[in-house]
């Protein structure tokens, strides 16, 4: 059958506007998709409904809609698109309405099944994680447009594949090239040079978004628009395959990726072809996120100038305490981003930062806002905040619970309104840990200079849930050898202390020259719970690749 052109036109709520235009004027396309939802976007689609229960779907989508409808009605594309949110019947509602008022006949499908929040007291969204035959069901009678909720990301693009190479639900190793070509569109400018560590390698002011020409065998070739920023090459879709995972095995609802399989070619400028995917079935459970309120937060940064530092933050740390003791959740940082013989006030300032948590939004509230602006005139010498802090605001918690894939009532909502049921996994498999695979012979000794990572591997991070990834690739053979033996789990928590006492650990995949470092609690209960500094973990890899380390000279 033909190559089926399947784009991404956003990775997240709030991307750039102009992408789905850009995606259906630049080049040919068969199937546009938009990624709306994070575990961060569920929880404030949810606080969106609690004021409107007619909300809770990304409002985005629709105006980007009202300049592009006609468009992609014109050029014969489809769209496929998470926007759905918490309510993915409202937004198809929604969408038929502009539909009809700007007088574009298309037919409008959605997806349902996902929220499980009844069955989940005390959560604000529960939902779990659908695979792509929903959305097959809809393409394959016809749909121009399918909403959905909660899917997994990759399912907005196995789920065109499916209905338009005709794959059943057993064809595990062509849905697995679809669940990998899936997770390289789904995060958008990230596979075209966005957020990548070797930026300077190309024109990056303005990536364009990317697109995956599938096939019928599960091969992919990962490219562009022409004309559009950005590049596409091994290294940027090695990033985005490393980006928020864990081991060789990638569980989704309907297949089981093994990454270990994978297999990258340069196939030109612009252009990564991606095969040799092997597929399993999926586990037997479904995941389901589920985010609820964990109280009030409150946040201070207090500014530090000059002399005497340390016992600046001292002072102002013991003045607090009292207003403090009542606080479910206190923390403490002191960044010392502050120089000797400075040659202006901020650089030779560092900054101390407080955060409060508690149920009680007084504890956090005035209470403590009013204890820290009473030491305006009563503490350190040159006191000041970056901020003055609020009354506190509520924050959220996400939790990762399984449900058997038969406790899911999985539907296909058509456009002439029948209601299709999507069978479930029929055949699972439990994941076992893959046998430590043959790493490469260390490099022979030689000469070694004292010298950033970074200058010889990538790394791309991000969040799941409480927890955090770290891949970190090499672009040679040669540096792969290094790597493989250098980064151990020892090496990597004394690279990056603040691991030291988490559970980490270390997932090789050598078919693209990578390890996949898992840390465990790094981010607390999760990125709507702002428990560090970077709470999403996006630079985690960034600071790793700044951290030094004797490398041998021939990598240098």
């Amino acid at each position: 059958m033909s190559t089926l052109r399947i784009g991404n036109a956003s990775g997240f709520y709030g991307d750039r506007f102009e992408a789905l235009r850009e995606m259906l004027t630049g080049g040919e396309l068969d199937v546009l998709t938009g990624d709306y939802l994070a575990e961060l976007t569920m929880l404030i689609l949810g606080r969106d409904r609690l004021k409107d229960p007619g909300a809770g779907y990304a409002r985005t989508f629709l105006r980007q809609l009202e300049e592009s409808l006609g468009l992609a009605h014109e050029r014969g594309v489809k769209l496929v698109t998470n926007a759905g949110g918490l309510n993915p019947a409202g937004l198809a509602d929604r969408v038929r309405e502009l539909a009809d008022r700007l007088g574009i006949p298309v037919r409008v499908a959605h997806v349902e099944g996902d929220d499980l929040t009844a069955q989940h007291p005390g959560s604000l969204a529960a939902h779990a994680y659908l695979g792509g035959f929903g959305i097959a069901a809809c393409l394959r009678e016809g749909a121009d447009i399918v909403v959905t909720g909660r899917v997994t990301d990759a399912a907005l693009v196995t789920g065109p594949a499916a209905a338009h190479f005709g794959w059943g639900p057993r064809e595990y190793d062509r849905l697995a090239g679809a669940v990998v070509a899936g997770h390289v569109l789904e995060c958008g400018t990230q596979a075209t040079g966005g957020n990548y560590s070797f930026f300077r390698e190309g024109d990056v002011r303005r990536p364009g978004f990317p697109l995956a020409e599938l096939h019928e065998d599960g091969t992919a070739v990962i490219t562009k628009h022409p004309g559009t920023g950005g590049f596409v090459d091994v290294g940027t879709v090695t990033a985005q395959l490393l980006y928020e995972t864990g081991g060789a095995r990638y569980a989704g609802p309907d297949v089981t990726a093994r990454l270990d399989t994978i297999r990258l070619t340069q196939d030109g400028p612009d252009r990564v072809r991606v095969d040799g995917v092997q597929g399993e079935p999926p586990p037997p459970t479904l995941k389901v996120g589920r985010n609820r309120l964990g109280g009030f937060r409150n946040e201070v940064a207090f500014v530090l100038t000059g002399l005497d530092i340390e016992d600046k933050a001292a002072l102002v740390r013991q003045q607090m305490d009292p207003v403090l003791a009542k606080a479910a959740d206190v923390r403490w940082d002191l960044a010392r981003t502050d120089h000797p013989d400075a040659d202006t006030e901020e650089t030779a300032s560092a900054l101390l930062r407080l955060v409060v948590r508690d149920p009680d939004q007084e504890v956090v509230g005035r209470s403590l806002s009013g204890a820290a602006i009473e030491l305006a005139l009563a503490s350190y010498p040159g006191f000041h905040v970056l901020a003055p802090p609020g009354k506190g605001a509520p924050y959220g918690v996400f939790e990762d619970v399984y449900v058997p894939h038969g406790a899911v009532a999985h539907v296909a909502v058509l456009h002439d309104g029948r209601r299709v049921p999507v069978a479930p996994a029929q055949e699972t498999l439990v994941l076992e840990d893959v046998p430590e695979p043959v790493l490469p012979a260390p490099l022979p000794s030689g000469p070694t200079r004292r010298a950033p990572l970074g200058l010889v591997v990538g790394a791309r991070s991000g969040d799941k849930g409480g927890n955090a990834n770290v891949g970190v690739w090499a672009r040679t053979d040669e540096a792969w050898s290094w790597l493989a033996h250098t980064l151990t789990v020892d090496r990597f928590r004394a690279l990056l202390p603040e691991t030291a006492d988490l559970n980490v650990t270390r997932h090789p995949l050598p078919a693209l020259r990578a390890l996949n470092f898992v840390v465990e609690g790094i981010l607390g209960a999760g990125v709507a719970a702002q428990h560090r500094f970077d709470p999403q973990a996006k630079a985690l890899g960034e600071w790793l690749r700044s951290r030094h380390l004797d490398i041998p000279e021939e990598l240098l």
